[in-house]
């Protein structure tokens, strides 16, 4: 059929051909890709068709007039010698270089024609590698020039430099790119929430076996084999609610298996579906075409039909006496464990006073429809899961009088009124669902009702700006407009794009919030919190790098290779996928095991590696970096880049692995200044430059 096609189309096989040759000037290579990519597409190809059975010519003229060209270029002296500089060939180069250069076009003028050579020859000594590779610098050096020009404007004017007051409460969010668009809203709501960050999996590795769970799941970073179990178990005095729980269950369970079984039987899968059909096809319609109303009723019938008992994490170890191993995880962990566990997470986010009356840690989860890509949403920190469980434990443990007392034989003091509170936050639906309420002291409630009507709104806002970049979102949406769309999206049977993930991460910034609290980063940067005041040995700060700098080179490398070629380094579209073994996806009924990302999670990406700034001083880096090797094998090679400001003079210094911490002497220039975030990305679909927040006036009433 193609050797057909191309004989009927002499002009179009002429055009394929010398684009294929490689050595069409650039004027005539740009012309050919458009017209030939323009010609595979779907609509091109049928409009062709139908032209050609009516018998009109007119869709030749384009590839006719592209072969006559070639042609003419072929007959040409230049043809056959590609080295000689042409108009059509090298007058754009020549300008573009002109620009990088500084030169006016009166000096361009004056050159003579073997200097304009010479101009030339220097980009063309460079290999495509080469060039490749320079670009690739260029593009990153734009971005990183950005980013420290937005931070330097920012220096000492973000929040909670000192923490000289208790705030109204303390939000630890993980260190994930996308929970920095709702913390940054947060505190435009008011600017008396803290927000921190931490690794989501908040210091407490563990197993985890949920009430339902028949087998117990790793919830801490994929290099860390848990040592302990936890369980859910049913609180004292639900034995009765917990009873009807699992016999409903097993009621459901024995129904699905018998389900399961005939779907996949030889003889009796075809009159099963038939049978099936009327039932099932309105279900999959609904998940389409009102996804949102169909979720809420299918969520309300399975809670009715499975009601869920009132529950708690078992934290404690039930006998102390036995040693806990990753080859023998013990349930539960000992008093010592856990004030160990929670002494070392806020000495590490420097939360070690002035604590809030509440204080929240927010884990993180994606829940979506139909998706086989659903892990590669969640918490890379908990190995690819949620967060939840490791928030309400470590919030469990931190409520506890006996880790309290144990804290404070450490030096770290903790309010009788403050508590901690458990959550976990939908970063595809933007849904918070909060653990043990029911153990909340009354004086306390107050102070949360009033939290969580901000993070109602928060989570508004977050999803306003993700909509943005959703190309099926509503244009220029209410808030609670945009937040019924990514709940829809979220529970879309359709939907290839259920939440954008990591796409366009580019930075992580290891430091004080007040580095950045007032400055739109455009959900690009992990925000680490880390306190260079309470660390002047910088042993906080080494542990810090050796947990996020693998952690984040490991996403960042991810999206930057599955973008760069997603056919080889990625996994291609995720429609035609299916699940194979549990392990993999392959494309179709048969194809190689497919790795790394999907096209539509890659889409909107700018392959860039990670920059990230640490708020230290030059000495306290570089001897880190001299004795970790892992550090020296990430930084030293080029994987990431690493940029220092010092925490008092608000000095910027890139590391170059050849001559060490070079300082940046690039100018500060002013940048815009918005009320809310909101002003500065409404209409905008692309990526944005960082912009400068400013807080919300004393005056305005946002709760609290």
């Amino acid at each position: 059929a193609l050797h057909d096609h191309l004989l009927a189309h002499p002009a179009e096989a002429l055009v394929r051909y010398a684009l294929h040759e490689g050595r069409l000037p650039e004027y005539l290579a740009s012309r050919a890709r458009s017209l030939i990519e323009g010609a595979n597409r779907p609509s091109t190809v049928r409009h062709r068709f139908l032209a050609n059975q009516e018998g009109n010519k007119e869709e030749r003229d384009p590839w006719n007039t592209l072969a006559d060209m070639i042609w003419t270029w072929r007959h040409s002296p230049v043809a056959d010698q590609p080295g000689t500089p042409t108009a059509h060939g090298d007058a754009w180069r020549l300008f573009r270089l002109a620009q990088h250069l500084g030169l006016s076009g009166a000096q361009v003028r004056a050159l003579s024609s073997p200097d304009r050579e010479r101009l030339l020859a220097a980009l063309d000594a460079l290999s495509p590698h080469q060039r490749g590779a320079l670009w690739q610098c260029a593009y990153e050096h734009h971005y990183r020039e950005a980013l420290i020009n937005a931070l330097a404007n920012n220096h000492g004017r973000g929040r909670w430099a000192s923490r000289e007051h208790r705030p109204k409460a303390q939000m630890v969010f993980c260190i994930d790119d996308r929970e920095e668009g709702i913390r940054r809203h947060l505190e435009e709501l008011n600017p008396e929430i803290e927000t921190l960050g931490a690794a989501g999996f908040f210091g407490v590795a563990m197993n985890w076996r949920g009430l339902d769970d028949r087998v117990a799941t790793p919830l801490c970073p994929v290099v860390v084999t848990p040592a302990h179990e936890v369980r859910e178990v049913p609180q004292p005095g639900a034995e009765p609610q917990y009873a009807v729980h699992n016999r409903r269950r097993a009621q459901r369970d024995r129904l699905r298996a018998v389900y399961h079984e005939i779907r996949r039987n030889l003889l009796s899968s075809a009159p099963l579906i038939a049978t099936l059909a009327p039932g099932i096809l309105p279900i999959l319609a609904s998940k389409i075409f009102a996804p949102f109303r169909q979720g809420q009723l299918a969520e309300m019938l399975a809670a009715r039909w499975v009601p869920d008992p009132p529950t708690e994490a078992a934290i404690n170890a039930t006998d102390p006496a036995i040693p806990a191993t990753p080859e023998q995880p013990r349930p539960g962990f000992t008093d010592a464990e856990q004030a160990e566990r929670v002494a070392a997470l806020l000495r590490n986010i420097g939360l070690t006073a002035q604590f809030a009356p509440l204080v929240i840690l927010m884990g993180h989860g994606s829940m979506s429809q139909n998706n086989p890509h659903l892990g590669a949403y969640d918490c890379g920190a908990c190995g690819g899961r949620h967060g939840g469980p490791n928030a309400r434990a470590f919030a469990a443990m931190a409520n506890r009088s006996e880790v309290r007392t144990q804290l404070a034989e450490r030096g770290l003091i903790i309010p009788p009124d403050t508590w901690f509170v458990g959550a976990e936050h939908n970063t595809c639906d933007e849904a918070i669902t909060f653990y043990d309420l029911d153990r909340l002291p009354a004086a306390a409630q107050s102070a949360l009702k009033e939290l969580q009507w901000i993070l109602d709104q928060a989570r508004a806002l977050s999803a306003h700006e993700r909509c943005r970049r959703f190309a099926s979102a509503p244009r220029d949406p209410t808030p609670a407009q945009a937040l019924r769309h990514v709940s829809e999206r979220s529970r879309d049977f359709s939907q290839a794009r259920p939440e954008l993930g990591h796409a366009t991460n580019a930075a992580a910034l290891v430091g004080r919030r007040s580095m950045s609290q007032g400055v739109f980063l455009d959900r690009r940067a992990f925000l680490v919190s880390y306190d260079p005041t309470q660390d002047p040995s910088g042993t906080v700060l080494e542990g810090v790098l050796l947990a996020v700098g693998p952690v984040g080179a490991g996403i960042n490398l991810e999206y930057y290779f599955s973008t760069v070629n997603n056919e080889r380094f990625g996994c291609g579209t995720k429609t035609p996928h299916n699940i194979t073994g549990l392990f993999a996806v392959m494309e179709g009924a048969s194809s190689d095991l497919r790795t790394g990302l999907p096209r539509q999670m890659i889409e909107i990406h700018e392959p860039l590696r990670l920059q990230i700034v640490v708020e230290a001083r030059i000495e306290t880096l570089s001897a880190i970096y001299g004795r970790q090797p892992p550090l020296q094998e990430l930084i030293g090679n080029g994987w990431v880049h690493v940029i220092a400001k010092d925490p008092d003079t608000g000095e910027f210094a890139v590391f170059d692995p050849a001559q060490g911490f070079v300082a940046w002497t690039g100018p500060v220039k002013p940048l815009p200044v918005c009320r809310r975030s909101g002003d500065w990305y409404r209409g905008h679909t692309g990526p944005l430059s960082p912009a400068l927040i400013g807080e919300a006036p004393r005056g305005d009433s946002f709760g609290f």
